[in-house]
């Protein structure tokens, strides 16, 4: 597509609704068991979505595949972070994902792609996906980067390193001083400059996007029968809990979509299932679980 008409907030909604069908097919086929239930939901201030939620599977214990095409009157708090003074429109749509496993040794998983525009003139896309095992296995790692890195370099070479260390400063828990996971990409606010450039970040937001289905069920399929006892359940419920605090604490979306009063149930459905703190963990010396804190950092050179 090089036509600017080509690419209009219809053009982008009609493309993460199909997304959002093929996605939902693809886990719920790997899965085996788990089926999902759609919840269509409007928004007071203008649009709406489509939550679909995931349960009790043989893989996915909780999962969250949402839809949403909201607009109306940008916030106070959007308006300054975009240094705007007059009150403008907003027009916002994307996939938003987070999935938690059964068995901790399934990574948990999370991608967002998204397209923001304003009655100002003013457009951009962002996104990524990123991975938060409970146990980090480097082989693993490794082969999610790579794909992650295939996916950026049929674009423009310098995606990754830039997008990567991105991820690694944004999910980032500074009370915790580490990452939530082993990181992945994250962009924001890619803006076009032209029609052509409009088409081209279009089209590496659907690859994006695209290549959620086959990441993720590779993990599946091949970490869900894999042994686990009462200590690594309960080691995922503590990873589980620092989920939770990014989500609640850190994530701008979380806190974008409660300040444009979008619906709750959607905004938290990354919840896990259940989660635990336990007062001052300290891992036992030599451990699984010391060693996947060691690695919980920026700038690990997974590829």
């Amino acid at each position: 597509m090089t036509s600017e008409q080509l690419i209009t907030r219809e053009t982008i909604t009609a493309f993460f609704t199909d997304l959002q069908d093929r996605i939902c097919q693809a886990l719920a086929d790997a899965d085996g068991m788990g089926q999902f239930r759609e919840d269509a939901w409007e928004r007071p201030g203008g649009g709406g979505g489509r939550s679909r939620t995931i349960a009790d599977g043989a893989v996915i214990e909780k999962g969250g595949v949402g839809f949403s095409a909201v607009q109306g009157a940008a916030t106070e708090a959007t308006l300054r972070s975009l240094n705007l003074t007059e009150p403008a429109e907003f027009y916002a749509t994307g996939v938003s994902i987070v999935l938690h496993p059964l068995n901790p040794m399934v990574p948990i998983i999370h991608m967002n792609v998204r397209y923001f525009e304003m009655s100002t003139g003013q457009s951009w896309f962002g996104g990524g996906i990123d991975l938060t095992p409970h146990y980090v296995v480097d082989e693993d790692a490794r082969w999610f980067h790579a794909h992650l890195k295939a996916v950026c370099d049929r674009h423009d070479p310098a995606y990754h390193p830039k997008f990567k260390t991105w991820a690694d400063d944004y999910f980032f828990i500074p009370h915790r001083q580490e990452t939530r996971g082993v990181g992945g990409i994250f962009f924001d606010y890619l803006k076009p400059a032209d029609a052509s450039h409009k088409a081209e970040l279009f089209a590496f937001v659907q690859d994006v996007g695209n290549a959620f289905a086959p990441i993720y069920t590779h993990f599946m399929r091949q970490n869900r029968d894999l042994p686990f006892g009462e200590r690594e359940k309960q080691w995922q419920l503590l990873r589980r809990g620092r989920y939770v605090e990014f989500n609640l604490v850190w994530d701008r979306g979380t806190k974008f979509g409660l300040e444009t009063n979008g619906r709750t149930e959607s905004i938290l459905m990354s919840m896990p299932p259940q989660a635990n703190w336990t007062y001052d963990f300290r891992p036992e010396p030599g451990s699984q679980e010391e060693r996947t804190l060691s690695l919980l950092r920026k700038g690990v050179d997974w590829v």
